[in-house]
């Protein structure tokens, strides 16, 4: 372990696992944000460029790296109480997530944690049910819950659907994805509807509920209903920015299912929860539950969520840019840019830590 001990804040001490990650990320920098002191647990084996560049950001913004893994409980155990953590947030993905079942066993052990916030920040994985091979990444992350839920811990769960980006694409993260220049892939009739949320918004509302003694114990669901939007409606809005209309071929229930089934991973999870969010509609086939769920927008009102439009704004002087270099490029019959390179799908997927 490395790093310097804050000694003037006392309280509210943070440890965000997972930190360096698409969503971690966000959740690090809104934690750093509030002034709160902030851990991030770091494996020593971490190499990725991207990584190292995230873990370089966060510590020049103040960040307190700790070295070790939340599969080893001995050490996590120490971290808990050498540190005086309060709150744990996992935002780990992959394989990793059946590593929180350790990291809870930590946490009953200590005893002092106010607040666990496991690895969701997607869809409330109790409703949604997509197939394999996205089914078999939920069932562990249920495991997690019944995990926690029979070690007595305080916890919140956030659900926040949708990124308001573009989609993970040939393990790509969807900042790295560029918007499609040549045609939009939609998924059935494209008029299923889901929420979209920006990440510095899921790590500015997480932060808010971690300390909300109305969110303990709770599923917390971001619904933004300015950001309830169809792949139709999404197509619509980024030909409105580049002023231009794109050719829109559909990929059927048949297709997404076929491409499940492949079990490329991690095409085939994309394809999964593709399915479960443009042709089931998981996002909109619920209701609320007063007993165990609240709705973000309805616990801060006056807080806005930034619009999918605006979000989409980031990507127009980079897409142009792009489109400046293709658009003498050959194009076939069907008016389609005849290019090498694989097209970024027009799809916003769901936020989950995979």
């Amino acid at each position: 372990m490395c790093g310097s001990t804050p000694t003037v804040v006392e309280t509210g001490r943070t440890l965000i696992v997972g930190s360096t990650g698409f969503i971690g990320r966000f959740i690090a920098e809104a934690c750093l944000d509030s002034g709160r002191p902030t851990y991030i647990l770091i494996r020593s084996s971490q190499t990725s460029p991207s990584k190292m560049s995230t873990l370089k950001f966060l510590q020049d913004k103040g960040a307190i790296v700790l070295h070790g893994s939340i599969d080893n409980r001995e050490l996590m155990e120490r971290i808990l109480k050498e540190h005086k953590i309060e709150i744990v947030i996992s935002a780990v993905g992959g394989e990793r997530v059946s590593d929180q079942h350790v990291l809870v066993e930590a946490i009953k052990a200590v005893g002092t944690v106010k607040r666990f916030l496991p690895s969701e920040f997607g869809h409330d994985i109790d409703r949604a049910d997509p197939v394999p091979p996205g089914q078999i990444m939920y069932n562990e992350k249920r495991k997690v819950r019944r995990s926690i839920k029979a070690a007595g811990i305080p916890y919140t769960y956030i659900c926040c659907n949708s990124i308001a980006a573009w989609p993970y694409h040939d393990n790509t993260h969807p900042a790295d994805v560029l918007p499609p220049l040549d045609h939009f892939k939609i998924y059935g009739d494209g008029s299923v509807k889901a929420y979209f949320v920006a990440g510095s918004d899921i790590g500015k509302f997480t932060l808010k509920a971690i300390d909300d003694v109305r969110t303990l114990n709770k599923t917390v669901h971001f619904q933004p209903s300015s950001n309830l939007l169809s792949m139709n409606e999404l197509a619509s809005l980024w030909e409105d920015k580049i002023g231009r209309k794109l050719p829109r071929l559909t990929i059927t229930e048949d297709d997404l299912l076929a491409a499940a089934n492949e079990m490329r991973i991690p095409e085939s999870i994309v394809a999964a929860l593709t399915h479960d969010i443009f042709i089931r509609g998981c996002q909109i086939n619920y209701t609320l539950n007063s007993s165990k769920d609240v709705e973000i927008c309805s616990l801060y009102p006056e807080t806005p969520f930034r619009p999918v439009d605006e979000c989409f704004q980031d990507f127009v002087t980079k897409a142009l840019g792009v489109a400046n270099v293709v658009e003498n490029k050959p194009k076939g019959k069907d008016g389609i840019l005849a290019t090498n390179s694989k097209p970024a799908e027009a799809l916003v997927i769901t936020a989950q830590c995979a």
